[in-house]
């Protein structure tokens, strides 16, 4: 039953990565975290496992997504290069600070950003196209911030990088294209990142590594890759916005319980 739920959420994750550029990191640290707890994983194991397993699955969302990307011609790579070098030390630094988090602040915080992405999602709020990409070293300080929060959250970053890009003037398919070719290094850092820093914590399961857990892993990525790519192509020509507003309900939901529990 819980390797069904992983591939389901598989799916989902990697139908929402490729419409919308997210990762769907969004729907899997939730997911996993309730999972974790059913399991009896301590309760200072349980939200860095879900997000070092959440980064890892999004590696293969990532270059599953990039690729379709890719071929529909919607990745800047020039944009890419810029962004890439912060958003690998952004994420190192996320890292370490979740580690050194309490649970029930890592829980709060991960619960209010789940309610600021909600907001958005369902207002549909974004910065309107109004400059032109700054100079390469804002770029990359925008790219260390994105990483950062990525990494404490367990996303692929498109939920921050989009409305940056879009702000910037860049084509809304662009954006979303460019922004799945970013999940990469910041799935890879903060996997590899992951392993490394929870490599000798006590308490970790069997048939985990660092903070990634295995089972969930394997379940997620049997899924996720090809639904990503499907989604990628329905980005193309289906309007989001039902979908959007769906998923914000969900977020919604997700964020007022993460907040609650972390208060008792």
């Amino acid at each position: 039953m819980t390797l069904l739920m992983y591939l389901i959420v598989g799916a989902c994750a990697g139908l929402l990565s490729g419409l919308f550029g997210i990762g769907g990191g969004l729907l899997i640290v939730p997911v996993l975290v309730f999972s974790f707890g059913a399991m009896g994983f301590t309760a200072e194991i349980i939200m860095p496992m879900a997000i070092g397993t959440s980064l890892a699955t999004i590696v293969v969302t990532s270059i599953s997504s990039t690729r379709s990307h890719h071929q529909n011609g919607n990745v800047d790579w020039s944009i890419f290069v810029l962004l890439a070098p912060g958003i690998a030390i952004g994420v190192w630094l996320g890292v370490q600070t979740v580690v050194r988090l309490p649970a029930e602040q890592l829980q709060r915080a991960f619960g209010c950003f789940a309610l600021i992405v909600a907001a958005q999602m369902a207002f549909s709020l974004k910065p309107k196209p109004s400059r032109e990409l700054p100079a390469k070293p804002v770029v990359m300080i925008v790219g260390s911030g994105i990483g950062y929060l990525s990494a404490m959250f367990g996303i692929g970053g498109g939920t921050l990088t989009v409305p940056y890009l879009s702000w910037c003037n860049i084509k809304m398919q662009r954006a979303v294209g460019t922004a799945a070719a970013c999940g990469l290094p910041i799935a890879c850092v903060g996997a590899l990142s992951n392993i490394a820093v929870g490599w000798d914590k006590p308490g970790l399961p069997e048939d985990s590594l660092g903070f990634v857990y295995w089972p969930a892993f394997l379940g997620i990525v049997l899924t996720s890759a090809w639904l990503a790519r499907y989604g990628a192509k329905l980005a193309q020509r289906l309007p989001a916005d039902k979908l959007k507003r769906a998923f914000a309900v969900f977020l919604l939901i997700v964020g007022i319980q993460f907040i609650v529990r972390s208060l008792y």
